[in-house]
């Protein structure tokens, strides 16, 4: 699932920070698994995340274990919404090639 479209006009690794937490709102993810799913580097990350924080589209819930990151509910699209694919076949070329 990717987040709703308004909140994906960011930096790229926000939006795939968004997404990767949007794909398992529910449970939320920790910063390693954030990690695996989002192909950037820890400090990249924590910078997205810092960012997202600061704007309120993230929750931070603290437990005696462990830390999980939320998306905000506003990021969360509402499962009957028709999600259009706003990747051109040009960005899919580029993606799948690398560049």
């Amino acid at each position: 699932m990717r987040a709703r479209r308004e909140f994906r006009n960011r930096r790229d690794i926000e939006v795939a920070v968004l997404d990767a937490l949007v794909d398992r709102h529910d449970e939320g993810m920790t910063v390693f698994e954030l990690r695996a799913a989002v192909d950037a580097d820890i400090d990249t990350i924590e910078e997205a995340l810092s960012a997202l924080k600061g704007e309120n589209l993230i929750v931070v819930e603290e437990s005696q274990t462990r830390v999980l990151i939320h998306p905000d509910e506003r990021v969360v699209p509402d499962p009957s919404e028709d999600i259009e694919d706003d990747e051109s076949l040009f960005d899919r070329l580029r993606g799948r090639l690398g560049l």
